[in-house]
C-alpha cells in the first residue's frame, strides 16, 4: 500500500502506524516480514516440515494434479519430489561434509534432471517415503555437525557460483524447499487457467513465469 504523496518508505511507516492504532488492545498485532541472518534452528523448523507439507498438498490427488506441467520441458509435482530427493542424496549435506572437511577441490555438479531417470517406476507415496527418510536423516546429520558460528563462514567450491559460504548453503537448502512448493502450487493452480475465465486479472499466480 502507497499512501499518495509520500515517499515509499514513508508510507509504510504510515501505514503501519494506521494498523498499529487500529488494533491496538491487543487484538492483532501486525509486522513487516523483513529480511533476517540465517539462523540454524529456524533453517531447521523449515526443512523439518517439507516432507510433511507436500505429501498433505499432493498424496491421492488424481493424477491431473500431480502430474500436470506448464508446457514442454516444464516439471510436473511428481517431478519436483523427485529432484527434491536427489538433493537429499547428492547436494546439500554431502557439499556441507565438504566444505567442513576442508576440501578445495569444487563441489561435484549436481544433476538437476536425475529425477528423470531415478523416479522412473515408482509411485508419488514411494516418493514421499523416501523424501522423509532422507529428509529425516539429513537433518540428525545436521544436527550432529555441532556447528559453530565460525563454521558457518568456512567455504567451498561451487563449479559455477565460485566460492561459497557454509551458511549460504544452508540458506538456499531452506529457499530451495521453499521454491519448489511454491513451482508446484504454480503449476497446479495453472491447470485451471482457462477455467477461471475473466478471474484471470485476479490472480497473479495465473501470470508467473515458467521456471524449472
Amino acid at each position: 500500500m502507497v499512501v499518495r504523496g509520500l515517499s515509499n518508505r514513508n508510507s509504510g511507516a504510515l501505514v503501519a502506524k494506521i494498523l498499529e492504532t487500529q488494533y491496538a488492545g491487543g487484538l492483532r498485532t501486525f509486522s513487516y516480514m523483513k529480511e533476517s541472518e540465517f539462523k540454524l534452528d529456524e533453517a531447521m523448523a523449515i526443512l523439518e516440515r517439507t516432507p510433511a507439507c507436500l505429501k498433505a498438498m499432493l498424496e491421492g490427488l488424481p493424477e491431473t494434479w500431480t502430474r500436470a506441467t506448464e508446457g514442454e520441458g516444464a516439471w510436473s509435482p511428481y517431478d519436483v519430489i523427485g529432484h527434491l530427493i536427489n538433493g537429499e542424496r547428492t547436494d546439500w549435506i554431502p557439499r556441507a561434509q565438504h566444505i567442513l572437511a576442508g576440501d578445495q577441490r569444487p563441489f561435484v555438479p549436481f544433476d538437476r534432471t536425475a529425477q528423470f531417470t531415478d523416479s522412473q517406476g515408482q509411485t508419488l507415496s514411494e516418493l514421499f517415503e523416501a523424501f522423509a527418510n532422507l529428509r529425516r536423516e539429513n537433518l540428525v546429520t545436521l544436527k550432529g555437525m555441532n556447528l559453530t558460528d565460525s563454521d558457518f563462514d568456512r567455504r567451498g567450491l561451487h563449479p559455477e557460483l565460485g566460492e561459497v559460504t557454509l551458511r549460504q548453503l544452508l540458506a538456499t537448502w531452506v529457499v530451495h524447499d521453499l521454491d519448489h512448493v511454491g513451482q508446484i502450487a504454480r503449476t497446479m493452480a495453472k491447470a485451471y487457467t482457462n477455467a477461471t475465465g475473466p478471474w484471470i486479472e485476479y490472480l497473479s499466480i495465473l501470470r508467473d513465469p515458467v521456471k524449472e
